[in-house]
């Protein structure tokens, strides 16, 4: 069924005849025509054209989400700007600090101290998706950690992304970070209108540090005929976010998907939305199509993918605001039709000549394996047993006594041993010191019953003592000579 929103974007814009005679014809088609409004999809997409900013295709894009690392395209829009105003050159030198060898992966791992050029760290943070090196830009462009964050928030209020709000320049998870798929076409358009000498970054398929190459997480990238850009995201919070970029010929076609369930969905799902946007056709309709910047962003706290993402049985769990369909969100142009049944994300996909070799970064101001090398932590020293033999010999002895009192421990805090045996535990244990002493005057009772004064009476009340002596020694020493039997329960530490 038609959208109320395809209703009110289309008064809206309709002013003057031309535009009421179009706003008929849209209409009279939308009456006969339920294909023009695509199958809702589980999580937000959308479509625009680059050049027009014209909405082809939108899905609960107006709905708050939690943007993951595709938070650091405005991280470069602000670095961007900043060259731009001539703070800083692509070749400024900054410094990895301790705040950014801190960040979680995915990162670069380079230790603080290190210095590199603006212009490699924003190749390292757009391709391998380096959390530390957004830290590094923010700090080294924006003067101070907070002072670039504040840029990033004022950038997005001069944008018109009402719907954006952030907390660092990587998104790794933080409750206050949050955006739209709406926001983020806003910024993609933005980064492609404003700065199109630097369009070539986004579309970079793999990068070389030393002879290590690491290639982008958009798969898309010399996989879907025309890919240019741009960047992905994922943390479970959010699922697998993707802001998607192609062009053919003289049409620049933009789609945002976030939230899919893995990051092949997110490509496949883009690389459909992408053909849908390629294969539209807007003849007479397009004068009344409504912007991205005309559609208005939704209150309320961001959808969390959690449990269907990360979650160990991956259910779904919504609320009954989840199961409602946003009426502010809901649009798809006329022209856009189906691409058939047989046309899936994954059929679009191919193997492509590689469209770059990949391009080579390094630290420092120019290429240097000495500092390459330097740039790295040192790897943790192994502790290797001393070889000498008494050093050795000592180390037996220490280990031949930690399985006792290993074996102590584990017997009298076993939880499963019977309450009878529990108090006899410890006696068994306890002649372990003693039974050095208690086996010397063993051979003594032994040897007088195999000697010739064994056979006069006297020799059974010396045999009964010696009996026990010889039990009880015999019980004592066992623990003694064979210690290994000790380390069949180690004590293992809880799990962190």
């Amino acid at each position: 069924m038609s959208s109320p929103l395809f209703f009110r974007t289309l008064g809206s814009l309709a002013a003057g005849a031309r535009a009421r005679a179009g706003l008929a014809a849209v209409l009279a088609l939308a009456a006969v025509t339920p294909a023009l409004v695509s199958p809702a999809l589980a999580t937000p997409a959308l479509v625009i054209e680059v050049d027009s900013g014209k909405v082809l295709l939108a899905e609960d894009a107006t709905k708050p989400w939690y943007p993951a690392s595709v938070t650091k395209l405005m991280t470069a829009y602000v670095t961007f700007k900043a060259i731009r105003a001539g703070r800083v050159t692509p070749e400024t030198l900054i410094t990895v600090s301790d705040n950014a060898t801190a960040q979680a992966p995915s990162k670069m791992g380079f230790k603080a101290g290190t210095q590199l050029t603006i212009d490699n760290a924003l190749k390292m943070m757009l391709v391998k998706s380096a959390n530390d090196m957004a830290v590094v830009l923010a700090e080294g462009v924006g003067g101070t950690y907070a002072a670039f964050i504040n840029e990033m928030n004022s950038s997005a209020r001069e944008l018109g992304m009402d719907g954006t709000h952030y907390d660092n320049p990587n998104g790794l998870p933080s409750p206050g970070q949050i955006t739209t798929a709406r926001d983020l076409a806003i910024l993609a358009r933005a980064i492609f209108t404003e700065f199109p000498e630097r369009a070539d970054l986004f579309r970079i398929p793999a990068i070389k540090l030393g002879t290590n190459v690491i290639r982008s997480y958009n798969k898309l990238i010399d996989s879907y005929p025309g890919a240019d850009g741009m960047k992905t995201g994922f943390i479970c919070a959010s699922g697998f976010n993707l802001v998607a970029s192609a062009t053919r010929g003289d049409k620049h076609v933009l789609a945002v998907v976030l939230g899919t369930s893995s990051g092949r969905a997110r490509t496949e799902q883009a690389a459909l939305l992408l053909e849908k946007g390629f294969q539209h056709s807007w003849k007479i309709f397009g004068a009344v199509a409504p912007t991205v910047d005309s559609l208005r962003n939704e209150s309320g706290p961001p959808a969390d993918m959690r449990a269907e993402v990360c979650g160990g049985k991956r259910k779904n769990v919504a609320s009954e605001d989840d199961d409602t369909p946003s009426s502010a969100s809901s649009f798809v142009a006329a022209g856009m039709g189906s691409l058939g049944d047989n046309v899936t994300g994954a059929s679009l996909l191919q193997k492509l000549p590689a469209s770059m070799p990949p391009v080579e970064v390094w630290v420092g101001p120019v290429p240097s394996a000495e500092a390459l090398a330097a740039a790295y932590p040192p790897p943790p020293v192994k502790k290797t047993p001393p070889k000498d033999a008494k050093a050795t010999k000592d180390t037996k002895a220490a280990k031949g006594k930690k399985p006792a009192a290993q074996t102590a421990i584990i017997d009298t805090s076993d939880p499963n041993a019977p309450p009878a045996t529990a108090p006899a535990a410890p006696p068994s244990a306890a002649p372990s010191p003693t039974a050095k002493p208690a086996a010397k005057p063993a051979p003594k009772p032994a040897a007088t019953a195999t000697g010739k004064p064994a056979a006069k009476p006297v020799a059974k009340p010396v045999a009964k003592p010696a009996a026990k002596p010889a039990t009880q020694s015999t019980a004592a020493s066992q623990p003694l000579p064979n210690p290994p039997a000790a380390p069949s329960y180690p004590t293992v530490p809880a799990p962190q």
